[in-house]
Order: structure tokens, then C-alpha cells, then sequence
């Protein structure tokens, strides 16, 4: 049984999440229709767009993200601070970036005076767009219906594109968070779609690599701030240079259809963060195969649980074996 949005986000012990959402057509997401011989690769590039404009607009960071082609990788960090942190009118420009709004908070952009009446009731629609542009419900609503609705225009047709729902899970700490990452990064190269992270199309470590070769960091991605320490600014806990040089060799790794190693160079982020070669290819490979929930060391897990109030602790003993 599905479990509820709400029983699966739990801020308090984490702001990262994956998420995944499949299409359940023959003609694919963006794949090749071999019975019309049509291609429909150029939505790969819809999906990408459409995940920046979100990005600018929700307190919501893209962490990573692969557009396959009947399927789609995120990897959200939701900033719920920040949207505490903007003012009502700063709320209310974003939210009509992306709906109508209502008539009252369009008489409020338009500088015109609000009664007493007329401002609890905006000041109710207020709060629930600022919780809107923290949901990941609602961006992944927005990125989904858009898509569908651009895609049945152009097939000429109405009806499901995507499946019910998209699908979530926590990641509760550092380990698997890069895991998870190095994961949906590497999507193309278990597809055998690409060669190497730099050639793979659509995914945000082809984004990364290329800005790093000028030493930059992409706008559209959530940057990364370096090691954790004590006063830690706003970031992917980890090194840049380090996780993608361990992307590219995972990537070598696997294309090679062998177990092989982790080079050495690399090797400091994976004692970082506990996990032995073998365990991170492993990972890296089945991550959707072996959790089915939200992900993290046994520890993360039980805090998780608790402020959810879950008595059953998916994932737990996968979780002590390949994070130990």
C-alpha cells in the first residue's frame, strides 16, 4: 500500500530526497516510438528547462537529476528556511510565476489597500503558498503537469502520461546522499547510453563537469560547499573535485561490466563516509533495487521513524550492511 506524502518528508531529520517519476506510455518519455519511428528525444530537454524555472522559483534546490527515457532521477534539498525567511510580497511574486494567484493577492501586487477582512483571508492565502514553495508534492506536480500537458498536445491526445504517483524516499545522512547521487548521475551509463558521465546527456553531472572545467559551479544546481564543519554554509557536504572524480571512475567502473576498484585518489570521501569499495559500487548500481523507503545509517533511520511515528523501519538491515 502507498504510503502517504506526509508520512514519508520529515524535515526535521532530513532535506534531501529522491524522487522518481515513470511514464507509463509505449511511445516512452523521450525515447524512440520503433513501431512509428518517431523520436521524441527533444523532451529530455523540456524536462530539463522546466526543472531550472522551478528551481528559481521554489525554495526547493535540484541536488542531481537524470532524464532517462521513460523515466526521471531527482535529487531535491527543500530549503524550508529560506521560505520562512521571505517576506509576504516577495511569497506572492514567486507564487504568480507559476499560477494566477487569487483576486486579492493580485490587488495586493497591483499596490492596491486590503480591508481587515480582506487581509485574513490573504494573509491565509499567504501562508499556504509559503508552504507550497517548500512542498516537494508541488514542484513535482508543476514539473509533471507540464510536461504531460506539452507532450498530449503534441501526440494529439488526452489521457495519463506519467504514473499516479511519483515516488519518494529520505535520504537521512551524508552516506547516502552521495550514494544516492552518484546513483541517478550514473543512469545513463548502467543504460548504456553513455560511455562516461561527460557524455551523458541530460543529467546534471554532464551540467557540473562542464562548468568545472572553467572552475565554475552550475547556477541551476544546488553547489557544493566542501567538508562538513562547524559553521557550514548553505551546500552539498562534500568536495566538488572529490565526488566527481569518484563519479567518473564508478562510471569506468561499470561501463566495463566488472566489479574492479575504486582508484585511490578517491578513497577519502568513501572513508569519510564509511563505505567500503565494494559496498559504494554496489550502491551505486541497485540503489532502487535494495531501498524501498527512506535511506541512512540505523541511527538516522530510528530518529526518522520516530518523528513520524513508524513503528516498521524499512531498509534497516540493508542499510547497517552496506553503510557499515
Amino acid at each position: 500500500m502507498a504510503i502517504a506524502r506526509k508520512r514519508q518528508v520529515s524535515l526535521v531529520d532530513t532535506k534531501y530526497y529522491h524522487c522518481i517519476s515513470r511514464c507509463v506510455r509505449r511511445a516512452f518519455l523521450c525515447g524512440e516510438d520503433r513501431f512509428i519511428g518517431q523520436s521524441y528525444e527533444h523532451r529530455r530537454g523540456w524536462v530539463e528547462d522546466k526543472l531550472g524555472e522551478l528551481a528559481k522559483v521554489f525554495c526547493i534546490d535540484v541536488c542531481a537529476y537524470a532524464v532517462m527515457s521513460n523515466h526521471t532521477h531527482l535529487v531535491l534539498y527543500v530549503d524550508d528556511k529560506k521560505a520562512n525567511r521571505l517576506n509576504d510580497k516577495a511569497i506572492v511574486i514567486r507564487w504568480h510565476k507559476l499560477c494566477k494567484g487569487t483576486l486579492l493577492t493580485q490587488k495586493y501586487i497591483q499596490g492596491e489597500k486590503l480591508s481587515k477582512v480582506e487581509l485574513i483571508f490573504f494573509n491565509q492565502t499567504v501562508k499556504q503558498y509559503r508552504e507550497r514553495l517548500a512542498s516537494i508534492s508541488w514542484f513535482m506536480r508543476l514539473l509533471n503537469e507540464d510536461i504531460a500537458r506539452r507532450a498530449n498536445k503534441e501526440d494529439n491526445c488526452t489521457g495519463r502520461f506519467w504514473e499516479g504517483r511519483f515516488k519518494s524516499q529520505a535520504l537521512l545522512d551524508e552516506a547516502a546522499l552521495a550514494a544516492c547521487m552518484a546513483y541517478v548521475e550514473l543512469n545513463p551509463i548502467r543504460a548504456k547510453m553513455a560511455n562516461t558521465p561527460e557524455e551523458s546527456d541530460h543529467t546534471s553531472a554532464q551540467v557540473r563537469l562542464i562548468c568545472a572545467k572553467e572552475g565554475k559551479q552550475p547556477k541551476q544546481l544546488l553547489r557544493f560547499a566542501g567538508m562538513s564543519r562547524q559553521v557550514m554554509p548553505k551546500g552539498l557536504p562534500f568536495e566538488l573535485k572529490s565526488y566527481l572524480e569518484l563519479v567518473e571512475l564508478t562510471g569506468r567502473v561499470m561501463r566495463e561490466d566488472k566489479h574492479g576498484h575504486i582508484d585511490n585518489m578517491t578513497l577519502p570521501l568513501l572513508e569519510r563516509l564509511n563505505i567500503s569499495s565494494e559496498n559504494w559500487l554496489k550502491l551505486t548500481t541497485q540503489f532502487t533495487r535494495v531501498f524501498h523507503g527512506a535511506v541512512g545509517r540505523p541511527a538516522s533511520q530510528e530518529g526518522y521513524c520516530e518523528n513520524l511515528n513508524r513503528k516498521r523501519r524499512a531498509n534497516i538491515s540493508n542499510c547497517a550492511k552496506l553503510f557499515a
